[in-house]
């Protein structure tokens, strides 16, 4: 894809969910077109990205001489009752991919959730940065809108307040771009994912790899469905790896998504770490909060 124009990048800008950024991970107008070039490859005014590592490499499903579409019954169990402790909602977390990246924490008994995301840098035709907390009942978003065409987004003066915007509740009830799910902490959804899987083997100590049908995991919040869609019968089998800490829980996930449609082959990472240790989320200083504009609402419709 070549370079945005004004009104590509507002649109892009639309796309992008602040509390499902795992999606916008997935999403390929926003990583391919701030990437500035037509190769199908992230540029280098994209954000740093995740690339198949040495170990994901070796990983990959093909590396070993298992046989196409075994499922060792025993790791499939072992990957599906990694994801138990995510549901207790006390953990930090990192998600990355092409252009994109986030981190934060969920802290359910204090029913506090903050997550910071990046997407493309200041080179970039766009670039976005979030800052977001929940404190239930209220949530707040700190919004920075940069890169070369930020200019053109209608109403940036009252977006790029360098304050933290006040949400009200009753304008993003039911909208999954705002709110917060208690009842669904997940950032990616890998209960889902491992759900979907197709074919999974034992590569080392607490190491997985194999693949799984995303067509199935739609309730991931990960899955974009635009790019499954794009990915036809390739969705049925897409490599993955994961790895567990001491006590089995899940410590990362990649999944090795194809190029597809305009959407370029890339590695969406998610890790999980510190549960049951993870802090509250703290709600912003009184004089640092705003009221949001009826812009940002239209922003993230």
């Amino acid at each position: 894809m070549g370079r945005t124009t004004h009104l590509e990048s507002y649109v892009n800008v639309r796309r992008f969910s602040a509390t499902a950024f795992a999606a916008a991970l997935l999403i390929p107008g926003l990583a391919a077109c701030n990437s500035g070039t037509g190769t199908g490859a992230a540029g280098t005014s994209a954000s740093p990205t995740v690339s198949g590592s040495a170990d994901t490499a070796s990983a990959s499903p093909g590396a070993t001489g298992a046989s196409p579409g075994a499922v060792d019954g025993d790791a499939r169990q072992a990957l599906l009752d990694s994801t138990k402790e995510i549901s207790n909602g006390n953990f930090r977390f990192t998600l990355s991919g092409v252009g994109s990246s986030a981190e934060g924490q969920v802290h359910e008994p204090s029913q506090s959730a903050q997550m910071k995301i990046t997407i493309g840098q200041a080179s970039s035709d766009l670039m976005m940065t979030l800052d977001v907390i929940h404190a239930k009942p209220d949530s707040w978003v700190k919004l920075d809108l940069g890169g070369t065409s930020a200019s053109s987004i209608p109403g940036v003066q009252k977006l790029n307040l360098g304050k933290y915007q006040h949400l009200d509740q009753t304008r993003i009830q039911g909208n999954r771009n705002l709110g917060f799910d208690f009842d669904k902490v997940d950032p990616a959804g890998s209960e889902a994912l491992t759900q979907a899987i197709t074919e999974v083997r034992e590569t080392g100590d607490r190491a997985y790899a194999g693949t799984l049908d995303l067509s199935k995991a739609a309730e991931a919040s990960s899955v974009d469905p635009s790019v499954v869609t794009a990915l036809g019968q390739q969705a049925q089998s897409v490599p993955f790896t994961a790895k567990l800490d001491e006590q089995g829980r899940l410590s990362e996930l990649v999944v090795q998504v194809p190029a597809a449609g305009k959407s370029t082959a890339q590695d969406i990472k998610v890790t999980y770490s510190d549960y049951g240790n993870a802090a509250a989320a703290q709600k912003p200083p009184a004089d640092q909060v705003v009221e949001a504009p009826v812009e940002f609402y239209n922003l993230f419709k």
